[in-house]
């Protein structure tokens, strides 16, 4: 035991995890801090040191740094993760790992928000590498009469993934009398979707992503929303369009996007057709598409038998691919990193779905 002891006592906290204090976001010359001792629990490491902040008086542990905290199963994260992106509906997954469905639930939208601080700082500053392809995935929550679409960035020439949002649809398309009947009713009780939300989220997918460029070349199909959204950008911008009946093979200017939404169909479960496992929250397709963009820009090389690079690393973000430890080496905290506009309001959980009579948000500050 005092073997573990000296161990842990060489770890030094490099900042106050207190959002109050004002040692938490720029750590200043002369930030002072003591030990206070240790406490014993029963997972590993069984012996965890404490701290205590000499500034704001708050008291914190090494376990307070680490994506684990406060978790009852420390080992869950890192199994689900790949489980997530392997094609497993969420009750898939708590029968292999023996947990809870309800477990699962809330232990993906924990990766999910640490997904989402984890791209926004590896991808801090890197431009665009090429033309960049923008297409909407469309998908539905609890039911087909509430469809939603994806909007994804992908570049050309790297398949980097640069940024998402999402925005709810009326259903539409070929429907029997019946099915019109409760689509009127259904929106009679919770109101019809905003006509122009793919404009406003497509805007703001292409702000959050290319707000400081000085020039932009934008591939995309014959969706009308998108040139109106590219006109918010404030610099020039080269549209190529493409029909989006165009053969979609390897020759298709198109291709990278059309990849992505294959190997979303193919890795999420939830995005399958005529599937069991379809989202039942909005909320939560976007926390399992950030732990998908997580995998595939970092994880992932951008072709299995040839190019062994990843995304990431072709863009010169990172050396070698990250391994599934290397996600989870350390907690990110949500008052260090901005986020997009779009991206807090899932990291807070404030996506609503309108048929669900209850939609909890993420209001927890000091863990996470």
């Amino acid at each position: 035991m005092a073997t573990v002891i000296k161990e842990e006592s060489r770890f030094e906290p490099p900042f106050c995890p207190n959002p109050k204090c004002s040692y938490h976001r720029e750590l200043a010359a002369g930030w002072r801090w003591k030990r206070a001792g240790f406490y014993h629990r029963q997972s590993t490491p069984q012996v965890v040191p404490r701290f205590t902040c000499l500034c704001c008086r708050r008291s914190f542990s090494k376990q307070t740094f680490s994506t684990t905290y406060w978790l009852k199963r420390p080992d869950l994260p890192s199994q689900i993760f790949m489980k997530a992106v392997g094609g497993m509906a969420n009750r898939q997954i708590a029968r292999d790992v023996l947990a809870a469905p309800s477990t699962i639930d809330r232990t993906l939208a924990r990766i999910g928000r640490h997904c989402l601080l984890l791209h926004t700082q590896l991808a801090r500053g890197a431009s665009p590498q090429g033309p960049v392809v923008l297409d909407s995935f469309e998908s539905f929550e609890y039911s087909q009469f509430f469809p939603f679409q994806h909007h994804l960035l992908a570049e050309v020439d790297t398949g980097f993934i640069q940024h998402f949002t999402d925005s709810p649809l009326r259903r539409k398309g070929r429907m029997t009398s019946r099915q019109k009947r409760r689509r009127e009713q259904l929106e009679a009780r919770l109101g019809r979707p905003d006509p122009k939300a793919v404009e406003k989220d497509v805007a703001h997918v292409l702000q959050a992503a290319f707000s400081k460029v000085p020039a932009l070349t934008i591939r995309s199909d014959d969706h009308h929303a998108y040139p109106r959204a590219l006109a918010t950008l404030g610099c020039p911008v080269e549209h190529e369009i493409t029909s989006s009946r165009a053969r979609r093979d390897a020759h298709n200017p198109l291709f990278e996007i059309n990849l992505v939404d294959l190997l979303l169909r193919h890795s999420q479960a939830n995005h399958r057709r005529e599937t069991l496992a379809w989202s039942k929250r909005r909320q939560a397709s976007a926390e399992r598409l950030a732990i998908f963009i997580v995998w595939r820009n970092y994880m992932k090389r951008r072709w299995e038998k040839s190019e062994r690079r990843t995304p990431a690393m072709l863009k010169g973000l990172l050396e070698s691919p990250l391994k599934v430890r290397d996600v989870f080496e350390t907690r990110l905290f949500r008052t260090r990193t901005e986020l997009p506009n779009r991206w807090d309001e899932y990291y807070r959980r404030l996506v609503q779905t309108p048929a669900l009579p209850r939609n909890t948000p993420h209001s927890l500050t000091y863990a996470f």
